[in-house]
């Protein structure tokens, strides 16, 4: 399992602040778990499908890029490039 935390307007248009979920299959960096969850229905689509270039991320609390590693047990965090307080 990894545990995703969505802040800000990724919050908001997921209507959720996290989710635990298992690893995708294969899935072996962030941009692999971005895809698959661009190939959710709905507002994932939206936010992961055309957004996600603008999307930062964070793999148990250190800033990431798509290219870096994740594994089971891993928390990753989805928030806009600019977040305020």
């Amino acid at each position: 399992m990894i545990t995703i935390l969505y802040f800000a307007w990724l919050r908001d248009r997921l209507g959720r602040s996290s989710e635990s979920m298992p690893l995708p299959e294969g899935a072996r960096c962030v941009g692999d778990v971005i895809r698959s969850l661009a190939g959710r229905e709905g507002e994932y689509q939206a936010v992961f499908g055309t957004q996600g270039g603008v999307v930062r991320c964070a793999v148990n609390q250190e800033f990431a890029s798509p290219e870096d590693g994740v594994r089971a047990g891993d928390e990753i965090a989805f928030f806009p490039p600019v977040t305020g307080g």
